[in-house]
């Protein structure tokens, strides 16, 4: 069954693919001089299934190519979006004006020449792609100030929490790198990342020197980071969670712990764990039953599901990412009807809740409607 609805996909794929690439070469390329029909169509299957081939080929992949069919294919998974997003409305007019006649005669038998509408679909959909690219690049930082009406040893706590970095070959080293310094220039007394901090195998850390970067992170309270659905999907989760231990990154996988006898961090496995292992994680209450509720409780979670039991549970923040708030516009629309917050803080009860849109990016390394974000948080005890 799973490989018959793969081969659909792949077909309705392909179908849409065709269809882009004959409009592309009717209404532009065929009046370009020197361009042959047959290099255009091999150059365009290429950058058609490079995405699919580099997910599913890269390990056979020369040295070089690899890297060229990641960004090819991550790019056009971009274009491909928002082609479709103007293609459709496109679609819809012509068919309507075949009874209604509204467009000028002119546009309709539009000929020996590029198609100002198709012409005005790619330098949309190009500037499209390269604001989307410069805002991916430059993320920023959201603040918040919170009460937690609960007594500690320590009167303040300044935390920093990033999300969904995706570590790989879009999001690098330099990536990496900008991400360590912005945090360390807030000098916070805790770091925190909420999943999704690998997105490429295990040999990515020591090709890259992944360790060294994180290594330069020294917070008082330590670093500690939960696991995402990326870190299973890759498929080297042991591995991952050595290098990032190595790293002086400790993971919390289902697991709670009190930090300088003020405050304790709950970090949850991911939720992928009950598809890509055996077992599944532990639920709330059991990780909680020998945590004083009297402190103040932070749970870290990738994905912001089930609001209510951590609410009920006497939970004071959850800290979460994964939704990258549909990281290409107008995804949120989607985003914000799947979680009860996509993006932000949510007052729940005695619950607070900040959800990260996260700092990179997953496929295409483009975001449109949003900016990738550090999230700085400065938090008061005792109310």
């Amino acid at each position: 069954m799973v490989a018959v609805v793969f081969i659909l996909i792949l077909f309705t794929y392909g179908l849409i693919n065709f269809y882009i690439g004959w409009a592309g070469w009717n209404y532009i390329f065929k009046y370009i001089p020197y361009v042959s029909k047959g290099l255009y169509w091999l150059v365009f299957w290429f950058i058609a299934w490079s995405y699919l081939l580099d997910r599913l080929g890269k390990r056979f992949l020369p040295f070089g190519l690899e890297n060229v069919v990641s960004w090819v294919g991550s790019y056009w998974i971009a274009a491909f979006f928002y082609i479709i997003l103007f293609l459709v409305p496109i679609i819809l007019v012509k068919v309507i004006d075949k009874k209604l006649h509204f467009l000028p005669e002119w546009l309709m038998n539009y000929s020996h020449k590029p198609h100002p509408v198709a012409i005005a679909t790619v330098i949309i959909v190009i500037a499209i792609i390269i604001y989307g690219t410069w805002n991916a690049r430059n993320p920023g930082i959201v603040r918040y100030d919170l009460t937690i009406p609960k007594k500690a040893t320590v009167e303040e706590l300044h935390l920093v929490m990033a999300s969904d970095i995706h570590l790989g070959e879009i999001m690098d080293e330099k990536r990496l790198e900008k991400m360590v310094e912005m945090i360390n220039e807030l000098n916070p007394d805790l770091v925190l990342f909420a999943g999704d901090v690998i997105d490429s195998d295990a040999s990515f850390f020591t090709e890259r020197k992944i360790t060294d970067i994180f290594l330069m992170l020294n917070p008082k309270y330590g670093v500690y980071t939960v696991l995402g659905n990326h870190e299973y999907i890759n498929g080297h989760v042991n591995k991952t969670i050595t290098n990032l231990e190595q790293s002086k990154v400790q993971v919390l996988r289902d697991d709670a712990i009190e930090i300088a006898n003020s405050f304790y961090i709950i970090g949850r496995d991911d939720m992928s764990r009950n598809r890509f292992l055996e077992g599944s994680r532990k639920k709330l209450p059991e990780l909680m039953k020998n945590v004083d509720k009297r402190m103040p409780i932070i749970l870290l979670d990738h994905q912001p599901n089930n609001l209510d039991e951590a609410e009920k549970l006497g939970v004071d923040l959850q800290l979460s990412g994964h939704t990258h708030r549909g990281q290409m516009f107008p995804n949120n629309f989607i985003t914000e009807r799947i979680f009860e917050v996509d993006w932000g803080y949510l007052s729940k009860g005695d619950l607070q809740v900040i959800v990260s849109l996260g700092f990179g990016t997953w496929g295409p390394p483009i975001r449109v409607g949003n900016t990738p974000e550090i999230v700085d948080i400065n938090i008061k005890f005792g109310g």
